[in-house]
């Protein structure tokens, strides 16, 4: 069976709203949401492609465009090969131009709308950011604090508390305190214990390699609407990953890093590879910052994360 390749949008206004369409109950996957888009035809380019279905389905031209994610699913009677773009600017009102309804929704609101099995991923990647921020360890709780209170004013929206030496209660009490100073304005990633999962309902939780190693078995340990991430560093682990259905990982490290000298770098090439037909957004990480997130968008994945080069203080 030939993978369809499909070229699709997930189209920003500018209070960050996102465009979905109504699917013709008559269509593969009918009267679900979807973001909009179309088959790639043989030879053509993808950003054509892009272009030419938003002017069809929608009467816009986008003039701001750069990859997202990519996403191959196997449905019973179909191989769709997702090709996904953020579009952040366009000319022209987008309409309904085959008839299809269409709805405006926040990034949240994305949660309450049915999409084909294929989307899940895509509905994750357009939720999450850029850049994902990671505490330094060594820090005193107040440094911390403080370092946080500085990220959010500029701007953070996706932050994991990392203190491997603070002892138990200590992290605790400062993940209560964090967690009060991201509402509303990040979300917050602990790391831990699965045990202490009950007791911050609003954080998500990031995995550390051993962790899903050794829960994988088991299954997501909480619902969809509560963010799970993982570490990863092989294609061994980005499999672990995707069969617990996770919502994002880190991959690393791409490049040496004074916080882990002893790990081998995978490279930049390697890394590119290791994410085709990934299908989780991907955080680069590892001697990256900020200023590599087109290099890393260009590789497949969601963004960059790192410790150093993002922390403020």
């Amino acid at each position: 069976m030939k993978r369809v390749h499909v070229a699709a949008a997930v189209i920003l206004a500018e209070d960050g709203r996102i465009l979905i369409a109504k699917r013709p109950d008559d269509k593969h996957q009918g009267g679900l949401w979807e973001f909009p888009g179309g088959k790639v035809e043989e030879g053509e380019d993808v950003r054509v492609a892009l272009a030419r279905e938003l002017e069809e389905e929608l009467g816009i031209q986008p003039t701001a465009a750069r990859p997202l994610i990519q996403v191959r699913h196997d449905y019973p009677d179909k191989q769709v090969l997702l090709d996904v773009w953020e579009v952040s600017a366009f000319s022209g009102e987008p309409h309904g131009a085959e008839g299809q309804p269409l709805a405006w929704v926040t990034q949240r609101e994305l949660l309450d709308y049915e999409f084909p099995a294929a989307n899940r991923p895509i509905v994750a990647a357009a939720r999450l950011p850029t850049e994902y921020l990671i505490t330094p360890e060594g820090l005193e709780p107040a440094e911390l604090m403080a370092g946080v209170r500085a990220a959010l004013a500029q701007g953070a929206r996706l932050i994991q508390l990392r203190a491997p030496k603070m002892f138990d209660p200590q992290y605790r009490d400062l993940a209560v305190d964090i967690q009060g100073l991201c509402a509303g304005k990040a979300q917050l990633m602990l790391k831990g214990p699965l045990e202490w999962l009950g007791d911050f309902p609003a954080a998500g939780w990031h995995l550390t390699a051993e962790q899903l190693r050794k829960y994988v078995s088991s299954g997501r340990p909480f619902p969809e609407h509560r963010w799970l991430a993982a570490s990863c560093h092989s294609a061994e682990e980005l499999a672990l990953a995707a069969q617990m259905g996770v919502d994002f990982v880190t991959l690393s490290p791409v490049q040496a890093t004074a916080t882990h000298p002893e790990a081998q770098p995978l490279g930049w090439d390697v890394a590119r590879e290791l994410l085709v037909g990934c299908n989780i957004p991907a955080y680069l990480l590892g001697g990256v910052g900020p200023g590599d997130a087109e290099r890393a968008w260009q590789a497949g994945a969601q963004g960059v994360a790192g410790i150093r080069a993002f922390w403020p203080v």
